[in-house]
Order: C-alpha cells, then structure tokens, then sequence
C-alpha cells in the first residue's frame, strides 16, 4: 500500500504538469486515473475474497472428511488408536528380546519365522509378549514350509504386516470374512477384541476380510445377511442379575427372541454357512450366573444353525485366568480361520461338547437371583480409566512383568494358591496412584493429606475425632472385596472373593514396606507451595493409619498382627468392613475405632446398592452388626445416602440401631467419581449436606433422643450422631480420641471401654458452629468458580466465623 501511495503521488504531478502543457486534456487523464485506482481497489477485494472462499472451503471439506470418518468407523468398527499400536509393537518388541534372550515362545514375529503350523500362535503371542504360550510342542525355527490349500507358510502368514493400525483389513478378493463383536460393561472384552484384530489380520493371507464393532453398533437383522462363509467371533462379559452388559443388551434380546421364533427357523445360519465361536468373561462365585451371556449365545447361535468353529472358552476372574483363556482361545480361533484341518478338528471337538454344554445347562436352570446372586459385574475388566484409568495392550494380553515385579502364578502351578495381583490390574492401579506393597496390599496418600500438609484443612476425622490428617496413612492388607458397591470409588478394579485363597504376605512387612511408601509420597511434597519444613517433618512420622483404602480389610487372615505391628509403632488403627465377614469381627482385637457399612436397611435395598457375592449376605449383615455389641472399643455404623436409593428407609435404620447400639452414627453423602461403566451413578444421586442433615435428624427423632448431631464437616457431606448418655459429659461433647492414653491401654492387656479414651471436641467442630467443621488454625482456599453469574475471583485467607463453607474445595 504505501508503494502505491508513492505511485500515486508521482502520476498525480505528471497529470498536473500536463495540466498546465495542454488544459485541454487534462481531465481525461484525471478519469483515467481514478478509473486506473479502482481497477486496483476491485482486485485487491477480489483477492481477498477468494481468498476467504478457499479457507472456508478447505474448513468445509475437512468437516466433511472428518464427519465422513465418523461415520465409517461407526458403521464398521473402532479405529485403533496411536497409543494402542504403539503398545503393540512395544509387546513384540518384547516378545523379539524375549527369543534373543532364549524365551520358549515360538512362531511368527514381525515376518520372522516359528512353526508353520502354527500361524495363529505366532500372531497371538506377537501380541501377548513372552508369556503368550505355543501348546503346539513344535520346535523354534522355520519350518521351511511354503504353504498349502489349508493355509500359507508361517512367513507368509506374517508378510505385510508391518506396523500399520489396522481395525478393518479388506483383501482384493473379500473371499472370507471375519466378524468380531464385543460387549464389554467396562473395557476389557473390547481390548480383547482389539487384540484379536491384529491376530488375524497377521496371520490371515490375503483373502481375509477382518471387522471388529461393538455389539451396540450392529444391527442384529444383519446377522441373517451376512455373506456365505462368515466367521462370527463374539465376545461378551455377564453384568449383575446374569445380564448382559448395556451395549450388548439389544443383540442378547433379539438372538433370545430369535432363537426360538420359528418364522425364522433353525437353518437360517446354515443355509449362509455361518460360523461362529464364543468367549466369556465372568466370575464363577456367581454360580448359577456364571458366564451366563456367554453360555447362552453360544446356544442360541447353535440354535439358529451356525457351526461352531471353535468351543465356548470361559474366562474366570475368580480363577486369575481370563488373560490365559482368552490367549488360548484367540490362538484356536485364528488357527481355524486359516487351517482347514484345523478348523475341521475343532468343529468336530464343538459339536461333541455343545450337546453337552446345552445338557449342562438345562441341568443347571441357571438357578434363581435369591439362591444364587446376582452376576454383580462378573466382567473381569479394568478401567479405569480412567478413569479414567486405562490398560494398555500388552497390560491386557499379559505382557511380561517389569524388572523386580511380582507375577501372579497360574492356578494350580507351583502350589495351590497364587498372588492376588495378577500383572493387568497392578498395571491399573498403579495408574490410580496406588502404591502397591507385596502380593496383595496397597497404600496411597489421601487428598486430604495433602490438604493439611499444605495447612489447607483436615478431613472429617479431623473434625470429628481429632486426627491430625498430615499424620495419617491410608493403607489396606486385602485388596480383594466380596461387594461390588455401586457407589465404589475404585470402579471395581480390585479383585472379588468370598475367602482368602492368595498366598500371604507378613503383617510386619506389609507395614515395613507401606510406611516407606508413605515416607516417599510425603517427601515428594516437600516443594510444593505451602508446606512447611515443620508439617512435612511431621508427616514422615504417621500417627493414625486408616484401612479403609479399598477392599476388605478384615479378609486378611493376619489382620491381627498387622494391628499389633501399628500399634507398637503407636500408630492408632481406624477399620472399615463391610460387614459380610462375622468370623472375623468376633476374632478381631481392639482397634482405636471399628466402623461397619451399614449401606442399606433391607435386604432387598442391600443387594442393589452392596451387589454382594454371599447368598446369605443378609444373615451375615446382621450377625456383624450383633458383634458390635461384645466390642469394648469405639463402634460406628457407617451410612451413606445415595439419593433415589437409600434415602427412603429411615424407620428401617432406625431399627438396625438395635442390633449393634453403636457409639456413633456417620452419615455422608456419596461422592460421585465420574461416569462408570460399572456404576450407574450420576450427580443427580449425590445429596446436598442439609440433606444429610435433615436425614440425620430423622434418624434422632426416630430414635426417640438417644442420638443427638454431635459434629458435621459440611466440606464433606457429613455428620455425626453421638449417643448422648456416653459422650455428653456436662454438657460437653467428648467424640475426640486421647490417642496416647489409647496406646497406654491397648498395650496394657486389660479390657477397656470407649469412654477410657474420650477427649473434648472443640468448639469449631461441634455441629451449629459457623465454621462447619472447618479448623480456624487451617487456611481456607476458594477457588475460581467459572459458573455464569458467579464471582470469578480467587482468594486465599484465614477462615473466619461466618465463611461460605459451599464455596470451599
């Protein structure tokens, strides 16, 4: 622009200079020059334009492409992702490192030659690392096979794969197709299906056609247009009540219906020549709900006359071998689809069994919900993630321990007893933040540990009993619970079971090593704003140990011990148990404080909200509640109100007082974790805290008086009911612990009551008091609130009488 003002300036001189030689001309070339300027205005709009309508063009047709991709993944399947391919060649890397090094694995890695005969043992265990295992007893090397009608040579079956993701695998010719489907509540059977995806597509040649799609994405009336030849794979898990998990529950319908609907009759899978094989994942403590979804597809595809290719394969969580199922299965299946004896061999073994499983299960009857419970979530899978915590490839496919880890032994192997983690869910919750210790413990700092040792504020333990929540460290021996609760903040990533059958660790080590883990979560906070050389210096020095982490506790056939050793360290012990374990309440010695959940008021609100795996969990949920009667120390009952569930049964709370006459009541609102596959929980479910308080209430009224609101932590959701006659002294509330005369006593063999170890609860503590339960010595922190209409501003001050508790984090 400025170049053309300069040429502007020049013209306009010569046009008055001409001007003045010949006045006759010189308006024609004054026109000539504007006429000139906005020939060149036009063009630098033209310009502009275009412009703009390319960059709003490429934006459209990016749209479009995207939305197009979309589309196409939806209709066909998943897209593997970049994270998943690259755990993929991690594991055949290792699987690679595994044969330099003389691991038994044999086959086809990356084009490099096993057994021939093998082709699908090759894929899976380039996928599953070095502890996917060949049962095909041939020795390592190439076979130097160069294929037949069955099938190509191992190195063909391999060439061409490479490292490219690959979710749908056409072939020129389309001459077989494979379809995988998967119905998976919380991940696993889809990773599984995933997995399997490589394996073929690795081993396949080049006349397979590889789709793998969520069983919630395919129209079942597709099912009976499948082409001639199809291979259909199916995976699925048994959810709660022997159900199938949300995605698969339209499919399970129509087969049902269409299985015995004779419109249809029972040759329309013959006629396509369709085949089919089934894996499940479940939990056989469910009994009569073991696998059901699973079983029954099987039977109902075999009914509609499909062929199977392969038998039903059953993963077992309560086993430990859903990964080894699975490798085994994925291995004859893909054997099968490439081997024409193979698969002969096979659909001869599956028609030998499917009239015997179909006998099994008429013999079965599947039993019913009372006698045997629930199918409460029987998919073995992880999540997490995530949650959104996620698991890798390898993770899933059972790649090989790191250095210095602890594996879990098969079934059987070695001894009867295996450990409780098995490598896919220390991988899970590893990624949570936990600290795992040994074969079957766990440690990690409580947010609200972090808070204090920042001078932010305690928990409601702190409030209510006193602890100093800096000096606390939340552990648990037993990783293994027998409930699925709805509202578990752990998303059901650790293991379930109704008795200890781990092999064990000892309590002193078990402690040893969850105070070093401890000693090293705090010291990681020693540069964090607001932590003082002081508090962190306290912090490495724990007082109280809560086990309540995840779990049960109680399961832990040492239990005993493992409180002797903290309290010899004079650490006071708080334990939480889910009440479905009386044997071991009645053996339990004195802890500081024994809490028992107490999450329902009826049987049948116990078994939605709990999910539990004993058949006659209610007996035991009474008779623990019983106990609490014999126990000198501090009892609680424990309640939390999850809206539209529980929070309709006060009467009947009321009466369960009577069983146990704790010495207080909690009461807290859920705390909703995020979106779940294995939960169905929303913030539509979370209470407010008057409603909390207003359920406390009634439960004092109902009581006729013999409770009264002791302490709340409003931060928390959370109040306290305290017997009046026992911790009302002069009309003083005493709910704080005097933990060093608690030590004295516990060391001292002598029985002792509650009231021996009582102290005074501060003012600002004391349900009323304006701060809420809020120490006044802590600073309160407010965060920026991005709500419309709301201040957004940040503060940080000391707490005052009279604070907006609502506004703290």
């Amino acid at each position: 622009p400025r170049s053309v003002r300069s040429t502007a300036s020049v013209e306009a001189n010569g046009l008055h200079s001409l001007r003045r030689a010949a006045p006759g001309m010189a308006w024609d070339w004054q026109r000539l020059w504007a006429w000139e300027l906005w020939v060149v205005k036009a063009a630098w709009l033209l310009a502009i334009s275009v412009g703009f309508l390319h960059l709003f063009r490429h934006r459209s047709s990016k749209q479009q492409t995207q939305q197009k991709q979309q589309k196409q993944q939806t209709a066909v399947g998943f897209a593997v992702s970049d994270h998943t391919h690259a755990a993929t060649r991690r594991s055949a890397a290792a699987g690679a490192e595994a044969r330099k090094h003389g691991s038994n694995v044999k086959g086809c890695f990356d084009g490099k030659c096993g057994c021939a005969a093998q082709p699908l043992a090759a894929a899976a265990a380039a996928i599953a690392g070095p502890l996917a295992a060949d049962s095909s007893g041939q020795p390592e090397g190439c076979c130097g096979s160069a294929g037949s009608a069955d099938g190509p040579s191992c190195c063909e079956a391999t060439k061409g794969s490479g490292d490219a993701p690959v979710a749908v695998a056409p072939s020129p010719g389309g001459e077989r197709h494979v379809r995988i489907l998967y119905g998976s509540q919380k991940g696993t059977c889809r990773a599984f299906a995933e997995s399997l995806v490589y394996a073929a597509t690795a081993s396949g040649g080049d006349g397979l056609r590889v789709e793998c799609v969520s069983m919630a994405a395919y129209e079942p009336e597709r099912l009976l247009q499948e082409p001639r030849g199809t291979v259909l794979l199916l995976l699925v898990s048994t959810y709660e009540g022997g159900t199938a998990p949300e995605p698969a529950r339209w499919f399970a319908r129509w087969l049902e219906e269409a299985s015995t609907d004779w419109r249809i009759g029972s040759h329309v899978l013959r006629e396509r020549s369709l085949e089919f094989s089934v894996f499940g994942s479940g939990n056989s403590l469910y009994e009569g709900n073991y696998n059901k979804v699973a079983k029954d597809m099987d039977r109902q595809l075999a009914a509609l006359g499909g062929a199977r290719l392969v038998p039903l394969a059953l993963g077992d969580e309560d086993a430990g071998d859903t990964e080894q199922a699975f490798r085994d299965w994925s291995a004859k299946v893909v054997n099968a689809v490439n081997s024409a004896a193979a698969r002969a061999a096979y659909a001869a073994a599956a028609v030998g069994t499917g009239a015997e499983e179909e006998d099994a299960f008429d013999a079965e009857g599947l039993g019913d919900d009372d006698a045997d419970d629930a199918d409460g979530g029987s998919d073995s899978e992880s999540e997490a993630a995530g949650a959104s915590a996620e698991v890798d490839m390898e993770d899933i496919a059972g790649a090989a321990p790191r250095k210095g880890q602890a594996t879990a032994a098969p079934s059987g192997a070695g001894g009867d007893k295996r450990d409780m983690l098995t490598p896919m869910l220390r991988t899970s919750l590893t990624k949570q933040g936990y600290k795992l210790i040994g074969s079957h413990s766990g440690v990690k700092m409580c947010r609200w540990t972090k808070s204090m040792l920042r001078g932010r504020g305690g928990c409601y333990k702190h409030a209510f009993y006193g602890i100093e929540s800096h000096r606390c460290m939340e552990a648990t021996p037993s990783l293994a619970c027998a409930n699925k609760c709805v509202f578990c903040w752990r998303h059901h990533t650790n293991p379930v079971a109704r008795a200890w059958k781990w092999n064990m660790d000892g309590p002193g080590e078990i402690v040893a090593q969850a105070l070093g883990a401890h000693h090293r979560m705090v010291k990681e906070y020693s540069g964090v704003p607001g932590c003082s050389p002081e508090r962190i210096a306290e912090g490495l020095q724990p007082r109280h140990c809560a086990l309540s982490l995840v779990g049960e506790p109680i399961m832990y056939p040492e239990i005993n011990g493992l409180v002797s050793q903290l309290h010899r360290r004079r650490i006071s012990t708080f334990l939480v148990t889910n009440a479905q374990f009386p044997d071991a309440i009645r053996k339990l010695t004195p802890v500081t404080q024994l809490y028992v959940s107490v999450d329902a008021a009826t049987p049948e609100t116990l078994k939605a909200v709990d999910r539990p795996l004993f058949a006659d969990y209610w007996e035991r949920f009474t008779t623990c509640l019983q106990l609490l009667r014999d126990k000198s120390q501090r009892t609680v009952y424990r309640l939390t109100l999850v809206k539209g569930w529980n929070m309709e049964e006060v009467q009947q709370y009321a009466k369960l007082v009577d069983l146990g006459s704790p010495d207080f009541i909690e009461i807290k609102g859920v705390t909703y974790c995020g979106d779940s596959g294995a939960s169905s929980l929303t913030m539509q479910n979370v209470p407010y805290h008057a409603d909390v308080v207003a359920f406390g209430r009634a439960i004092c009224k109902a009581r006729g008086g013999e409770y009264e609101l002791a302490c709340e932590h409003a931060h928390s959701c959370c109040i306290l009911l305290a017997r009046h006659d026992r911790f009302r002294v002069d009309g003083r509330w005493h709910t704080h612990i005097d933990y060093d005369r608690f030590q004295e006593l516990a060391a001292s063999g002598e029985p002792f009551t509650s009231r021996d170890y009582m102290a005074p609860t501060p003012d600002w503590a004391v349900f009323g008091h304006t701060a809420a339960g809020f120490d006044p010595k802590q600073t309160r922190v407010k965060k920026e609130r991005r709500h419309p209409g709301r201040s957004t501003t940040t503060s940080c001050a000391t707490s005052m009488a009279g604070d907006d508790v609502a506004s703290d984090l």
